[in-house]
């Protein structure tokens, strides 16, 4: 017999367990200060603007506190939502509570990481990724079977209660359509569309929300696509295909770090691929790679190799060494683990 919607809707008993063990936590009056990773994508800025405009229901006081700019793309979800990165560490002197979204290691913090390693705060975790070396704080939930961290906020929500109103379930879908990336990624799953169809119950516009994010691209984006697209190389033989960008190339068509979102999909849709990478030289001897997969392959497991982490056909790393360097070491690595298994 079909599952039925209801079935969908009902949070997993063990994310149940989870969240209300912490549910003291979510006491009125509070200061709580909410962070995600690096360079924050669609699913950290709409959990912690769902989780925001849910704690305030709470009667807490929530400010986000990131350790890179706010996208703009992102902006017109924040409405009333107090966003503070740009005052850094010092935005989280005197809060009492620091809730780490989307995040699998405390290192994705960047420039904050030492400040909430050494905060007073009782500091806890809601994501989705594989568990990594030294978790951000005490884990309230972790299931890497979500479909993104903003399902999880979604159960949040359940479980405690709370309204679901339009400004958060538009911050729920942001962060939901862009972790399965258009509900196409192997993470879609039934519950996923469950609660989309939630959502837009709620008020979510759909159209708005696809123009929003993948119909509003600026000029530069484009050239920056384009130069990219130029350096593809592809290698038949291992099911493997790449791309590159040099230092400076945002900078020269005024291009924001979000607007690079996606770019890694390119390689990723030639035919007979396993694995994509992206390679974009930061400059001062690092490369920030991204990996991309198909199939079975496991690039969560590749890029572990390298430092980094995330999601078993989604994941990356920031590797030292020149552009030149690091794509022939990675290549290298990609064509030996990409071998069959004997």
């Amino acid at each position: 017999m079909p599952t039925t919607l209801p079935d969908l809707l009902a949070v997993p008993a063990h994310r149940a367990a989870a969240i209300e063990r912490y549910a003291a936590e979510f006491s009125p009056g509070r200061t709580v200060a909410l962070l995600t990773h690096i360079n924050a994508d669609g699913d950290g800025c709409g959990s912690e603007v769902a989780l925001a405009l849910l704690l305030a229901q709470r009667g807490m006081k929530v400010r986000i506190v990131n350790p890179t700019p706010w996208p703009a793309m992102f902006d017109f979800l924040l409405g009333d939502v107090s966003e503070r990165t740009a005052d850094g560490a010092a935005a989280l002197a005197g809060v009492e509570l620091v809730i780490v979204l989307d995040i699998s290691d405390l290192k994705r913090l960047g420039s904050l990481s030492e400040a909430v390693r050494n905060s007073p705060a009782r500091r806890l975790v809601i994501d989705h990724h594989v568990p990594q070396d030294e978790p951000a704080g005490e884990i309230v939930v972790s299931d890497t079977t979500a479909c993104a961290t903003g399902e999880l906020i979604f159960d949040v929500a359940r479980v405690l209660g709370l309204e679901i109103t339009a400004p958060i379930a538009r911050a729920l879908y942001t962060a939901i359509l862009s972790d399965t990336g258009g509900f196409r990624f192997s993470n879609t799953s039934p519950r996923c569309h469950a609660i989309a169809g939630q959502l837009l119950a709620a008020g979510v516009e759909p159209e708005e929300m696809y123009r929003r994010i993948y119909a509003s691209v600026s000029v530069g984006r484009l050239h920056l696509l384009r130069d990219a697209l130029a350096t593809l190389e592809v290698d038949g033989d291992h099911g493997l295909a790449w791309i590159a960008l040099p230092a400076g190339a945002l900078e020269k068509y005024a291009v924001r770090p979000e607007e690079l979102d996606g770019l890694a999909e390119h390689p990723r849709s030639v035919a007979g691929t396993k694995m994509a990478v992206f390679f974009r030289d930061l400059g001062h001897g690092k490369v920030k790679v991204s990996f991309r997969s198909t199939g079975e392959v496991d690039v969560n497991a590749f890029a572990r190799q390298f430092g980094g982490g995330g999601h078993a056909k989604a994941s990356g790393a920031l590797i030292a060494g020149s552009l030149a360097e690091v794509r022939d070491s990675v290549i290298t690595a990609a064509r030996a683990f990409l071998l069959p298994k004997s």
